[in-house]
């Protein structure tokens, strides 16, 4: 079974609802699981934010927060991903995240830059009362800038039941 039919068949089982927030992988994360059958009952939405603009526009990313840990962080991508579970539209119980650089060229290939291939990850799952449990992580991965892009698509889906299942017990049964 591949990965997107094992997450939508592990969230349907459970009743959740995903949302993605993404910016390197431009949407490929939702693609992957709007290819399955049946993955309307487990999709709630998916936002695109490429731009700094965008991150804090849409998702509620805080300039500080950019500004201290570049774009390519696991700090940005917490905020993404519980901005997209705060958004007025959003009624997912978990969202998953990408930020990163897949090529050299995105940030000017400044010294500063993370290597390419470099992708930061976030898992939120909304708790009661608006509090959420996060999890991030940052991985690399080779090759040319699609297949990174596709690897780090896959990567974030294939760790949404791994976090779930870090949640305490009483935390993933309500």
């Amino acid at each position: 079974m591949s990965i997107p039919m094992q997450v939508v068949s592990f969230l349907s089982s459970r009743g959740l609802k995903l949302a993605t927030a993404e910016s390197c992988t431009g949407g490929q994360i939702a693609s992957y699981l709007a290819s399955v059958p049946g993955s309307g009952a487990c999709l709630d939405v998916g936002f695109v934010s490429y731009s700094p603009s965008g991150k804090a526009g849409f998702l509620g990313v805080r300039q500080s927060t950019m500004k201290q840990y570049g774009l390519t962080s696991e700090a940005v991508a917490r905020e993404m991903a519980e901005g997209a579970l705060r958004q007025e539209g959003c009624c997912a119980d978990i969202a998953v995240s990408n930020t990163g650089l897949a090529d050299g060229g995105a940030h000017g290939g400044s010294d500063d830059d993370p290597p390419q291939g470099t992708q930061c990850f976030a898992w939120a799952f909304r708790r009661p009362g608006d509090q959420f449990v996060t999890f991030a992580e940052t991985r690399r991965f080779s090759g040319d800038r699609n297949d990174v892009r596709s690897a780090a698509a896959l990567y974030a889906l294939s760790r949404v039941e791994h976090y779930f299942d870090q949640l305490p017990r009483i935390q993933r049964d309500h």
